[in-house]
């Protein structure tokens, strides 16, 4: 068995269970409630590199990278640095994450945010609307065919903009399918764990134009930030490195600097 696979048998785990305590009837009760959402994908296209800054607690390579970190001072820290969106880890057993995490990010922060999980099952959709999520992460290696397509419409359904994650050349195949607009190229191999940075490059051009593309995982220092930006990727997701640095502030505005230093390239006098 992978290591996808165990962290998938560990997701519908979950699921079951925290189906046993809330039933779907009475989660989709609560979707009335759902107060408006943000404009996720929207936030990534702005000019230059968008940067999606995530809240995590630990993962199955790194192990536990800060796992008594406060939800409202980290992802208000990265909205003062100039994050475009937050994305929010919400496994609990490898990632140590929660929905819980989520909503304290909701509640802390203006940014739309991301749920980044395992989404194997309509009811985690309902779950993330219902905790505020205005995005949630669709891994092609991770769903066949029919439960990509049940998920990525039922998401639209909610008002959920997706963000299709690929990490080799059938995943991007498989995904494009779907007519996604928002890309998410993963450097990280899910089955071996292993980051190769040239994955994104490898796949970022055979993406159609028109489609936003986000990278992921690798990125720690600005020069890598701006390769992304000179092979067109629109926006690039970090998290270790943020959760590990003693100034996320400091560091998030470090990494975005080159995006506004385009940005104000593009601003022309009586703009």
């Amino acid at each position: 068995m992978s290591r996808l696979d165990q962290l998938l048998d560990t997701t519908r785990e979950g699921v079951e269970r925290r189906r046993r305590e809330v039933s779907g009837d009475d989660l989709r009760a609560r979707l009335g409630t759902r107060s408006g959402s943000r404009p996720f994908k929207e936030a990534l296209v702005r000019p230059g590199l968008s940067l999606i800054a995530e809240f995590k607690r630990g993962s199955p390579s790194a192990g536990r990278i800060h796992p008594d970190a406060v939800v409202s001072e980290l992802v208000s820290s990265y909205e003062r640095g100039g994050a475009a969106a937050l994305s929010v880890l919400t496994e609990e057993v490898h990632f140590h994450g929660s929905l819980a995490d989520l909503e304290a990010a909701r509640e802390a922060s203006g940014l739309p945010i991301l749920r980044k999980d395992f989404i194997v099952d309509p009811y985690q959709l309902w779950e993330s609307a219902v905790a505020g999520a205005d995005a949630v992460l669709l891994i092609v290696a991770a769903l066949a065919d029919a439960d990509l397509k049940v998920l990525f419409d039922e998401a639209g359904a909610l008002d959920l903009d997706c963000v299709v994650e690929v990490h080799d050349e059938l995943d991007l195949e498989r995904g494009l399918v779907l007519d996604p607009d928002v890309i998410g190229i993963n450097n990280r191999d899910l089955k071996s764990f292993e980051v190769k940075l040239e994955t994104t490059q490898a796949l970022c051009v055979d993406v159609p134009a028109g489609k936003t593309v986000v990278s992921e995982s690798g990125y720690e220092t600005p020069g890598q930030l701006e390769e992304l930006e000179r092979i067109g990727v629109d926006a690039v997701l970090i998290g270790e490195s943020l959760m590990r640095s003693a100034n996320p502030e400091a560091l998030v505005r470090e990494l975005t600097l080159h995006g506004e230093t385009t940005r104000e390239r593009l601003i022309t006098p009586g703009d």
